[in-house]
């Protein structure tokens, strides 16, 4: 069972990834606007904006979903539930939370699922 001051600790790093995040997001937002005002007339100046809207859209594309998993780490350090694994139950090990603190799996969930092997239920 996990003490208040560690879900504390945990809610607190959650809370600045998440700011981060939506700074960033921000910023990637800021950028494209920047770059479809660009009058490019050059092709590769038209191929390297192109590129890098791509690059843009998909690092706001991950942000986004990091986004949702700390939002729903947040509801389960509300609701009680953090650090369990919301597929079999098992205690997520602290160093997997320093690492990522969203996490929702524990290792051996988590490898399942990255090969497609873990079906999705949760507790």
């Amino acid at each position: 069972m996990m003490t208040k001051k560690k879900a504390e600790h945990y809610r607190r790093r959650l809370l600045e990834k998440r700011e981060e995040l939506l700074r960033a997001l921000d910023r990637h937002v800021h950028y494209g606007r920047e770059a479809d005002q660009d009058v490019a007339q050059d092709p590769a100046d038209k191929a390297s904006n192109s590129y890098l809207k791509e690059l843009l859209f998909s690092q706001s594309t991950s942000d986004r979903y990091i986004l949702t998993l700390i939002d729903e780490a947040l509801q389960r350090i509300e609701d009680g539930t953090y650090g369990i694994c919301v597929s079999c139950g098992a205690e997520i090990q602290p160093k997997r939370l320093e690492a990522v603190p969203w996490a929702r799996h524990c290792v051996t969930c988590q490898d399942l699922q990255e090969r497609g092997l873990l079906r999705e239920f949760e507790r």
